[in-house]
């Protein structure tokens, strides 16, 4: 991958000339939106049977398998509760977000802040939706 940051890619889109060369010459600058290799080295790492991570997950097997195979994408909701039923780490979880395009867990938001509580006190996804919805926030599923 690239090393550019984030600074020098942002003046390099205002200079461009035209979006496709700037696309073209940076490829190798953007983020892996296919999270799929990452949640499957997570699940190695961590010792985890795919059954059991969908189970906890609140997913079908299938389900899981496509987005680990990048044929699907998940929502982030979904990929948070992956990252529930995997115990991932705060840092952990906010890289599979990043990775995926979606925005990270912000301290300041409410129900980010559960979140964030949920998976620090390591939290099933039943647990956090019940949390969720007695405090009035959207659920994971």
């Amino acid at each position: 991958m690239n090393s550019k940051k984030t600074d020098d890619l942002r003046t390099a889109l205002k200079n461009a000339s035209g979006i496709e060369s700037f696309l073209n010459d940076n490829a190798e600058a953007f983020t892996n939106p296919n999270i799929g290799d990452l949640i499957s080295a997570m699940i190695s790492r961590k010792k985890i049977s795919k059954a059991a991570v969908s189970r906890e997950a609140g997913m079908s097997e299938i389900y899981l398998h496509q987005i680990i195979g990048g044929k699907r994408k998940p929502s982030r909701n979904r990929l948070l509760c992956i990252c529930l039923a995997l115990e991932a780490t705060p840092e952990e979880t906010q890289e599979l977000l990043k990775q995926g395009g979606y925005a990270l867990l912000y301290v300041r938001s409410r129900r980010d802040s559960i979140l964030m509580y949920a998976l620090l006190h390591q939290l099933t996804p039943t647990q956090v939706n019940d949390q969720l919805f007695t405090m009035g926030e959207e659920v994971l599923f």
